[in-house]
């Protein structure tokens, strides 16, 4: 295969920052941990970079969005030292990473969506199916399917939150409680553990209901698609580097 001239025409640390928006310093610090070649010198000391070098910039910003500053050096470190399966595997890891996300999303919405009133979809404005009032850890328990004992756990695990009653000491759930409790048992019946639904669920009170998390599961799916496009970007990016060094 023949040589392409503009494989060996000599670029300066300059030319490769001024591409990207980045110092020069940024380039040098690149090359040192391995995310870039290394360069070769000329008879003075001086860096002199290639096209080669270039595309590996390119690739690396191109990664990051999507995989995150750590995890993208590691690729292009696995790929500098030729060991590309690692370079695969690191990716792999981010895609797997999503799509966990992903599915998660779709665990909160399926949650949602249940106890919306029987019949009714999700939507902005609809009740929890909650009755109103209060109710006691028997009839709830019973309501759900569980073991006094389950809500209990649960309560030790922050998922419910139930007052004591100042006169008897039992415990008593609010509509809100109720909520929580059912949504509770919706995301442990999809297989999710009491310390990944614990935090979904403080985000449903953070924003005082179930109606107003729409606009942030809307956000959040908005972030998933933007992450997963900026991992077909870094791919397209990487591939052209990979071409470049074969």
């Amino acid at each position: 295969m023949s040589q392409n001239p503009q494989s060996r025409r000599r670029l300066r640390p300059v030319d490769l920052a001024r591409g990207h928006g980045l110092s020069t310093q940024a380039v040098r610090n690149y090359e040192e941990a391995g995310i870039l070649p290394a360069a070769d010198r000329t008879p003075q000391g001086y860096r002199t970079y290639t096209p080669l070098h270039a595309h590996a910039l390119a690739a690396f910003l191109a990664l990051v969005p999507g995989h995150g500053h750590r995890t993208a050096a590691s690729i292009m470190r696995a790929v500098n030292e030729g060991a590309a399966e690692e370079a695969f595997r690191l990716i792999d890891g981010t895609h797997a990473e999503l799509l966990a996300d992903r599915r998660t999303l779709e665990a909160v919405e399926n949650a949602l969506c249940a106890l919306a009133p029987t019949g009714a979809a999700f939507e902005p404005g609809a009740t929890s199916g909650a009755t109103s009032g209060a109710t006691f850890i028997g009839p709830l328990a019973r309501e759900l399917g569980l073991r006094p004992a389950t809500l209990r756990a649960w309560e030790r695990a922050g998922l419910v939150r139930p007052r004591r009653d100042p006169l008897t000491g039992y415990r008593v759930y609010d509509e809100a409680d109720v909520r929580d409790a059912r949504l509770a048992h919706q995301l442990r019946r999809g297989g999710h553990l009491l310390e990944q639904i614990a935090p979904l669920l403080a985000q449903v009170r953070t924003a005082g209901g179930l109606a107003p998390l729409e606009s942030a599961l809307t956000a959040w799916r908005a972030r998933l698609s933007a992450r997963g496009r900026a991992l077909l970007a870094g791919a397209a990016e990487l591939d052209t580097y990979l071409r470049a060094r074969d």
